[in-house]
């Protein structure tokens, strides 16, 4: 049967997959990549070490007829259009370094001219500003602009660069930006300007699916957002249908009818779910959650606790129902509070809370904090159905009951670890001409199915909201 490569290059590495046209899905390999942070607030990868793995990934194409690739988003690199060479480290999506920049044009007015443009608010997690203080702060970049040969964009447009000699990127990818127009799908001239990134040295926006040059005999046919993939993987095709993958942070993502009204998204992101091909622009609604995944880790390396499997089920009551509450803003809030400043904290403890309490206190703050993501994201968009959810805390039990109880809805724990890449695959044979959207294989079968019969009480939620309000504008 024909099949179709994948490759998911994500925050904390890359890894591969084959589909093919009947529908079966498996992982053939993955590599970890450094994570580098110069000072306090700022994230970085060495995009020749991405670029070494995806090509390692390749080496294990196989039979596959083509190719989809995944990106990470915000993520950006600037590089030489003649050597390739790139001019400084990529600076992740998590980095920080740019909230002066951001909170200058907020107090200039215009965030709502970039909201309204973009569906986006003014924050340093998004590409434009990075792009920006790279022109600023790399000698490089400055000459290579002057020259004409400054190629300053998302990882994905890099990749393509490299390995097929395309310099392109997908309107997803560019929805993340701050610099495309969410109406039109092109890059828009007075946000450009307004950022100062100059709009010659931006790869041109391509469908999510169609040409994206070849790796030699492998044609690139798909490239995405990797929630964006996850959101296609989930099986999400139609208005109001939402997932959470809950990885390094959490990202929750409803597919909508139509581009939400500005003045109705409610502190959401209005984004683009994907274009394929000659349709229409397809339009979805998403909030996340800096730190989920990271915060478990984090507090593993405090010794709060060592196995997984310690904190799969805890025998004490709820900790919020015992006054206890952690807020997850180790990098800040996002959606709906986007504050930067906010801080993590511990709020009812006491001297006989013990690490296992604080631990989860941990799980259900990153549970609440989804739980409200998910509530503000409904007031954008109607929501329909259960919450499809996946990601490394879809392994905890304790966790994804807690969630269901939070959310007050259904939660179906996907059947898979790997939508990301199963999304960019199905992509991939939508692209390659394999098949089409409305028919393709569903998701692999749910592994569990949270249904509360005992939603969390008013006071429970309000204690929450009371802590996050005490961890705002903290810095």
């Amino acid at each position: 049967m024909p099949a179709v490569f994948a490759i998911d290059q994500g925050t904390t590495g890359s890894k591969a997959y084959r589909l093919d046209s009947t529908g079966k899905f498996e992982r053939v390999g993955g590599f970890d990549h450094r994570q580098i942070y110069p000072q306090a607030g700022w994230v970085e990868h060495d995009p020749l070490e991405l670029l070494g793995h995806v090509r390692q990934l390749l080496e294990q194409v196989g039979d596959a007829v083509a190719f989809g690739l995944a990106n990470q988003g915000e993520t950006v690199i600037a590089w030489d259009a003649d050597s390739g060479a790139p001019i400084h480290n990529a600076i992740v999506w998590q980095d920080a370094r740019t909230l002066p920049l951001t909170e200058q044009l907020k107090k200039e007015g215009a965030a709502k001219l970039v909201t309204a443009r973009t569906g986006l608010p003014l924050d340093p997690y998004f590409s434009a500003s990075k792009l920006r203080w790279i022109i600023d702060n790399v000698a490089r970049a400055k000459e290579l602009l002057k020259q004409g040969k400054l190629r300053l964009g998302t990882s994905d447009s890099f990749f393509l660069d490299r390995l097929a000699g395309v310099y392109a990127t997908d309107t997803t990818t560019a929805a993340r930006t701050s610099l495309m127009n969410l109406d039109t799908g092109q890059w828009d001239p007075e946000l450009c300007r307004l950022f100062g990134v100059p709009i010659e040295a931006l790869a041109p926006i391509r469908p999510t699916t169609g040409d994206f040059g070849a790796v030699g005999r492998l044609p690139i046919v798909a490239n995405v957002v990797d929630q964006q993939a996850a959101l296609f993987g989930h099986g999400c095709r139609q208005g109001g249908q939402a997932k959470i993958t809950f990885g390094t942070g959490a990202f929750a993502l409803a597919v909508a009818d139509k581009n939400v009204a500005a003045d109705a998204a409610a502190g959401m992101l209005r984004t683009v779910a994907w274009k394929i091909g000659d349709r229409p622009l397809a339009y979805a609604i998403e909030g996340g959650i800096y730190d989920a995944a990271s915060a478990v880790n984090w507090a593993r390396g405090l010794g709060l606790f060592k196995d997984y499997a310690e904190i799969d089920h805890f025998t004490a009551p709820p900790a919020i129902e015992r006054g206890l509450v952690f807020v997850p803003a180790l990098s800040g809030l996002s959606c709906p509070y986007w504050d930067r400043n906010a801080a993590g904290l511990w709020l009812g403890m006491s001297n006989d809370t013990t690490r296992t309490d604080m631990m989860q206190a941990l799980l259900e703050g990153v549970a609440l904090l989804a739980a409200e993501v998910i509530a503000a994201m409904g007031r954008a968009t109607p929501l329909q159905g259960s919450i499809s959810i996946d990601g490394g805390l879809s392994n905890n039990r304790y966790f994804c009951n807690f969630l269901g109880r939070a959310l007050g809805q259904p939660v179906v724990v996907a059947g898979s670890a790997d939508l990301t890449g199963l999304g960019c695959a199905q992509l991939a044979l939508i692209g390659a001409g394999l098949a089409d959207i409305d028919a393709l294989p569903p998701p692999p079968p749910a592994r569990n199915r949270v249904t509360s019969s005992s939603p969390l009480s008013d006071a429970a939620r309000k204690r929450f909201r009371d802590a996050v309000k005490r961890c705002s504008n903290w810095r």
